[in-house]
């Protein structure tokens, strides 16, 4: 049972914490209401994570608290504040917490938050562990190793990563999230993503309508579907063998992408084994790339690490609320920036034109163009915006409409498509030239010009 110690001087958030910490399996060590009293006690008690308000009574803050904490006894600190600007964020970041919540809170973000902290820890403890054994070793054999392999550490470990969704296909992925995480969109770009790709696709899940979206795909058999039936984890095995079989010959050009959603968690071993399956496949040079999905409010850090093994890639959500889960070495803070949505809102808005043609890639409604754009970037358009555009491009012969049901889809024509491909190109250099000319920087490499 993880020890988790509290600090807060609010002794409502106290009590919430201790109850909801109980609950959830954790023990709470102690609690402190001051940076100055969290630190005495931490150094005796010895907790496996802080939970640390930020602004507090006292000469020393959260922040000066954690850097004690996470320096002199190498105890991970998760943040849990009222404060989300970017000035109170850039003095968090300085001494490499490994998580940020935002209050309010809710309990499956503290857990994801506790698990993935205690999940990273460990892994680096394993990771210094690995390199001091491998420096004790070139020690004793120093003269037989040359100089310039001195310091080599021996372990490729996964780390948690930006979603880069362009590049979800070129291997595996472990996908933890929470209930609270809108994980629809993501998975149904991804299975867009998979379909451009070619090749075969397996959409596996327990609970799903995403099906809807892809009638001609499944019906082409470029999208397969599977329901994984509770506690029949074990049938996706065939189903995978199946899928593979003729990748298997030399000199095959296909490939298989993979969404497997395991929402349900009570089945593990066999999750277990499908990761195994699919890892031997790569080891066999069988072109299977793809996501590995699983609710992270179902497990705990020690499973979480045994999945994780030989993934190399974690991509970790875990809701409205932002958690940044981070550690030194692993995952420098330097590289983690915030962007605030009312940022979001005003690029949204003053460049819909371009927003609203990356969309037209595919037969699309006008309502479905709203909802996609507030599922993507949490942005509320008025519809009389989209359909003006939708319309202009309709009178200059760029779209079409065709009727599905009692819904209306603009189409591009084949002028339409060149028109919106010229557009989104013009749009992109447009931004570049901004970006580079105003502020004398080259997002390329970060030089100056």
């Amino acid at each position: 049972m993880s020890k988790i110690f509290v600090v807060d001087d609010e002794a409502i958030i106290t009590m919430q914490l201790e109850e909801r910490l109980t609950a959830m399996g954790y023990s709470v060590a102690g609690m402190a209401a001051s940076g100055e009293d969290a630190v005495e006690k931490v150094r005796s008690i010895r907790p496996d994570l802080v939970l640390m308000d930020i602004v507090m009574p006292g000469k020393m803050n959260g922040i000066e608290a954690a850097r004690i904490i996470t320096g002199e006894m190498d105890i991970p600190v998760v943040f849990v504040t009222s404060y989300a600007d970017d000035t109170v964020i850039e003095k968090a970041k300085s001494v490499r917490p490994y998580g940020y919540i935002v209050k309010p809170f809710h309990e499956l973000e503290i857990k994801a938050a506790i698990e993935v902290a205690l999940f990273r820890k460990s892994t680096e403890r394993e990771e210094q562990q690995v390199r001091k054994t491998a420096h004790e070793k070139i020690s004793l054999e120093r003269e037989a190793i040359p100089q310039e392999l001195d310091g080599l550490a021996y372990l490729d470990l996964p780390e948690i990563k930006t979603v880069l969704l362009k590049d979800i296909f070129s291997d595996i992925v472990l996908f933890l999230y929470t209930d609270q995480v809108a994980k629809d969109p993501i998975f149904k770009f991804a299975l867009e993503e998979g379909i451009k790709k070619g090749g075969r696709n397996l959409y596996a899940y327990s609970q799903s309508t995403l099906q809807k979206y892809f009638p001609k795909e499944i019906l082409k058999k470029e999208l397969f579907t599977h329901r994984i039936k509770r506690n029949e984890v074990y049938a996706l095995q065939p189903v995978l063998e199946k899928c593979t079989e003729s990748l298997l010959y030399a000199g095959t050009t296909n490939s298989l992408q993979i969404l497997l959603d395991f929402s349900e968690t009570e089945s593990f071993d066999d999750i277990l084994a499908i990761r195994n399956l699919l890892l031997s496949k790569k080891e066999k040079k069988i072109p299977v790339s793809g996501i590995i999905a699983i609710n992270i409010g179902k497990i705990d850090h020690t499973r979480i690490k045994t999945l994780a093994e030989g993934i190399p890639k974690i991509i970790v959500s875990t809701g409205k609320e932002t958690t940044l889960s981070f550690s030194h070495n692993t995952f420098p803070s330097e590289s983690v920036s915030v962007v605030p949505q009312s940022t979001i809102d005003d690029v949204v808005k003053k460049s819909l034109e371009p927003v609203v043609l990356s969309l037209l890639d595919k037969p699309i409604s006008g309502y479905d163009i709203v909802h996609e754009i507030h599922s993507r970037y949490k942005v509320l358009i008025p519809q009389a915006r989209v359909y003006t555009l939708l319309h202009d491009l309709l009178d200059e012969g760029y779209l079409e409409i065709r009727v599905s049901g009692k819904s209306k889809l603009y189409c591009p024509t084949e002028t339409g498509k060149k028109h919106i491909s010229q557009k989104l190109s013009d749009f992109q250099r447009v931004f570049q030239h901004i970006l580079v000319g105003g502020s004398g920087i080259n997002p390329g490499n970060n030089d100056k010009k």
